[in-house]
Parts: structure tokens; sequence; C-alpha cells
């Protein structure tokens, strides 16, 4: 694992990714000659990325680097020397991408600080010295049993430097990283090697509390959280975190900013809002990652009674992304199906249009993903102002999201800016009614997710609040629901096996 500095706005985070082949021969089938011939592959790789062959591309730009060229670049207005964020000004925009108009460097002063440069790791196949000594090809026939091991390594490296250092220093630290990351994978590999069952090692990236910052981890792809029990301990136990929030489950790894969400979902769209003033208030937000919910999503048409389901799906999402729980959002269905098998409803249930409330939510959120919840009860809109201290209090000690029913309607709660000496307090609130695409600017701008006074609520009406509590077992340490390991198989029967 490599821990790298915490981000700050003075930092700029360099990723490098790209694909390795990793290939061997095995001709035997005892583990010592596996084990050795995996190792000196994985060497011989390190020592492909610290040659002339070894290749750095900017992302969406047309800078290339040859990191142990001297750290020769192209084109030459980059000189090795310049400070890292010169490689922003580089990069292509949209319009330019489309048009196929050459970059040309800016001229602006404008700080990259806190940004993220994607650079792709690539090796040239053919180096300038075969060009010049060509040899002739050489054939040479050999009759015996072997088996070829073949797979592609996804190499993905992460370094954090101040906004005034060089190129070349960022270069040479990336270089380093790739090597540190291929010797944890080939001590990963060896690790779970079993037999003849060999896991493809995974790096993984991870944000910790400060003083750590970034750290990457290798994991055996397709070995359940659960096995790797033994190795989060461990972490935490490096890094003195504590055992009740889960740090190293594959569910938090971190999402860097430039990487579209594979499902669609917008996550967080609160954060791009700004806080409301008022005297002596504090700001009490939603902790960690939620994926935001509504009408219409799915491909289910659940306009005017729906509501409260995908409030529960925003807090689920919440449990998930968090690491509590391994399960996917469940469906409307699911969510019918899970009162139906407490008691609670009927099987006509199962398929139904019928509305659900904050108590439906508490007893599905315990049924499906094993969390407690506490109900907070009002008997009018009106005395809702006077929650702000309990409010203040669960984002504080919980930070889960609070679906809120009153009525006919369900909305959650993501947050409070609350005054102890004034009483005054507004709701930052996540609507579920909205049916539109998944448009930042228009769920902002539009009030779908934004801050709301008192007046929001219905004074008249009854409203009841869910509040999730956060497991309080070793959660970080604790089970999951039950993966089959999924290991990679060389088949060591017959020859020209591959390893997937």
């Amino acid at each position: 694992m490599v821990v790298h500095t915490y981000p700050s706005n003075s930092s700029i985070i360099l990723r490098v990714k790209g694909p390795l082949d990793f290939k061997c021969l095995l001709e035997k089938t005892d583990g010592l000659h596996i084990q050795n011939v995996i190792s000196k592959t994985f060497e011989a790789l390190c020592s492909d990325v610290k040659s002339e062959s070894c290749v750095f591309a900017l992302c969406n730009g047309p800078v290339v680097i040859w990191p142990n060229k001297n750290v020769h670049i192209s084109p030459e207005d980059v000189p090795p020397n310049a400070p890292c964020e010169e490689l922003s000004q580089w990069i292509l925009t949209n319009e330019q991408e489309s048009t196929g108009k050459r970059s040309t460097k800016k001229k602006s002063k404008k700080s990259y600080a806190g940004t993220v440069i994607n650079l792709r790791l690539m090796m040239e196949v053919t180096r300038a010295a075969d060009l010049h000594s060509p040899s002739l090809p050489v054939f040479a026939r050999m009759v015996q049993t072997s088996h070829f091991v073949s797979t592609t390594l996804l190499m993905d490296c992460v370094v954090c430097v101040s906004i005034s250092d060089t190129i070349q220093d960022a270069c040479l630290c990336l270089v380093e990283e790739l090597t540190n990351q291929l010797n944890e994978m080939k001590r990963v590999t060896l690790l779970h090697l079993m037999g003849t069952s060999m896991p493809v090692p995974e790096p993984l990236h991870f944000l910790l509390p400060e003083p750590h910052g970034l750290v990457t981890v290798v994991y055996p792809a397709g070995v359940s959280d659960t096995q790797l029990l033994t190795t989060r301990q461990i972490l935490h136990q490096k890094y003195d975190l504590p055992d009740d929030t889960p740090y190293f489950r594959r569910a938090n790894a971190y999402h860097f900013p430039s990487e579209p969400y594979k499902d669609g979902y917008l996550r967080n769209p609160h954060v791009s809002l700004t806080h409301p003033y008022l005297d002596n208030g504090k700001v009490y937000l939603v902790q960690g990652i939620y994926s935001y919910h509504h009408y219409m999503q799915d491909r289910m048409d659940d306009n005017g009674w729906g509501c409260a389901y995908r409030s529960l799906q925003t807090i689920c999402s919440w449990f998930q992304q968090q690491g509590y729980v391994d399960r996917s959002v469940p469906s409307h269905k699911e969510i019918q199906q899970a009162l139906v098998d407490v008691g609670d409803k009927q099987a006509s249930f199962v398929g139904s249009r019928q509305w659900i409330g904050s108590i439906e939510v508490q007893v599905v959120l315990n049924e499906l993903l094993g969390v407690t919840s506490k109900i907070m009860f009002v008997s009018q809109g009106s005395e809702l102002g006077s929650k702000g201290r309990e409010l203040a209090n669960h984002f504080t000690t919980e930070g889960t999201p609070v679906m809120i029913g009153g009525g006919v309607l369900a909305h959650t709660i993501l947050g409070v800016v609350w005054s102890e000496t004034t009483g005054e307090i507004k709701y930052l609130i996540l609507d579920p009614h909205y049916t539109g695409a998944e448009d930042l600017q228009t769920i902002t701008e539009k009030g779908w997710c934004g801050w709301k006074g008192p007046e929001f609520w219905d004074h008249t009406a009854y409203y009841n609040l869910c509040l999730p509590q956060r497991p309080k077992i070793l959660c970080a340490l604790g089970k999951t629901s039950k993966q089959k390991p999924c290991s990679v198989r060389v088949n060591l029967k017959g020859s020209g096996s591959h390893l997937f």
C-alpha cells in the first residue's frame, strides 16, 4: 500500500492508469516453481516501468512524457523543470476535441490547485535502438509440455504534489509508485495463491481522515470483503482508525471527481449549494455519500405515490456507499416484499401503488439492511421549528439522511442550519418528487435540492421522522452478505491455459 499527502488547495493530484501485460510460461506444476515464475514476471514488469520504453500520455491533451529518458517531453514547449500545474494548461476542452484543432498553451494565470491530472501508462513496442540495429528473427522448435499464463494488470497509481513541484520530480515519483504497486501486487498474488488458483491483483484508493490522506491498497479481485477481514483489521490498526466505521471496504473506494458514476444517479447534489446565514447559526450536514433517488427513475412510473420509497432508496444508498452493507439499493417491489415478509402488509401489497410512511421505512431498513432507526413524532408541522437540537445532534453523531413523512408527502432531510441562541432553523431538503433528468443545475436552481425555512412544512399536519442509526457493532470488520470467491484459475492440466 502507498500513502500520499492529504489533498489540499495547494496541491495537484497526478494519476496514471494503464494496462501491463502479465505473461509467463510454467514448465512445472509444483508450487515453488509457480511462485518463482510469478515473482520473476513481476520483477520483469518493474524493469519495464523503469526502462526508457515507459511513457506517460496526458489524457485529453497532446503532451507525451518519457519519464526515464531524462524526462523527455513532447511538445518541447513543456520543459521538465516546469511546475506541474503547467500540464493542466494543455488539456483540451470539449470544443477543441470535437473540432480536432491542436491545443495551444493558455496564457492565463489561473491556479489549478486541487485538480486531478490524468495520465495514461503506455509502453513503447519498438525502441529507437531496434530501428538502428535491426536483427533477423530466430526460430527454434522445442517439444515440451508447458502452460502459458496471460492476464492484464490494471495499474492505477496516484501521487499528490505541490503546484510548485516540477513535472520531472512528479514523474519520478510516479515511476517509483508504479514499482511499489507492482511489488505489492506480487505480494498479494503470492499470498492468495492457492494451488492452481491465482487471483488478479486490484488496486483501490481510499481517502482517510487527516493526516493520512489517499492510501492505495491492493486487493485480490473476486475475494470478498468478508474474506479480507484480517487484512482490513491490520489496516485499521496501522492507521489507528476506529472499528465502527468501514474505511477499507471496496464500497468506500475513493471516487475521483472526473469519473462518472456508472449507475447514472447523481451523488451529493447538496455540495454545490451555498449555506444560508443565521445569526450564530451552525451547519450540521449528512456525512458521506448518497445517491439522489426520485420519481420516474429505473423505468418506474411512481409519480404521485412513490416519494417515501425514493427517500428510503436514498437512505439505503447511503449505507451501501459508506460500506456498511454490500447489497444493492432495493426496488419498490423488494421494499413491498420486505413488508409482507415481516407481516406488516398482505401479499396483495406487492406490485401495488400504495404509499408507505416513516414507520414502514423503519421496518424495511431493519429487515433488509439490519439497520435500526429512531422515530421522532411531531403532532403538527409548526413544532418542527423546535427540533433543531435533536436534528443537529443526529447529523453530528449519526450523519445519516432523515426521512420525513407528513400527510401524503415524504422528503429527505440532509442537514440543518440551527442557531442555539435564537432557535432559528433552516432545513436542507432533498425532494423525491422531482420527475426530470439527472441535471444538477436544474435540481439545485429549481429547489429540488435546497435550503427551506420552517414555512416549508404544513403547520397543521402531523409528521413522523425516521432517523437511521449507524451500526454500533464492529461494522468495519464485521459481516457482509455472502459472496462466492471468484479467483481466476490457471488450469495446469493442459497447455495454452489463460489467466483472465
